[in-house]
């Protein structure tokens, strides 16, 4: 009865780890794992998306966008900034920065920059 009791305490791990595995599994989908086939496709639903958003975009543009990511990410990985950069110079210059783009420059003190429709944050 013990040589049972070792098998089952085996076999019960061995399955739980399965278990654990498959939820824990990342099942999203990778550039690796959509075909050229579908990029017509996914760019139709990226200038569908941006329409939505006030953005519109033609699909032709989209799909190069997309062919050009693809590109981008089959390279080799972008050197690293080097001190001195000039990020770093137009921060001691005074320049804007990154978020500051992204404030249109007629907004309101109570006007929210994250909506695209310009209405005033609740």
């Amino acid at each position: 009865m013990s040589e049972f009791s070792w098998w089952l305490l085996i076999v019960g791990l061995v399955v739980g780890a399965g278990l654990v595995w498959l939820v824990l599994a990342d099942s999203s989908r990778r550039e690796a794992d959509i075909e050229a086939r579908e990029l017509p496709a996914e760019a139709a639903w990226i200038a569908e998306a941006m329409a939505d958003q006030g953005r519109p975009i033609d699909q032709s543009d989209a799909e190069e966008v997309l062919r050009l990511h693809r590109a981008y990410l089959a390279g080799p990985p972008p050197d690293e900034p080097k001190e001195g950069d000039e990020a770093d110079e137009r921060d001691e210059a005074g320049g804007p920065d990154e978020a500051d783009d992204l404030v249109p420059t007629d907004a309101e003190p109570g006007d929210d920059p994250t909506s695209d429709r310009g209405e005033p944050a609740a």
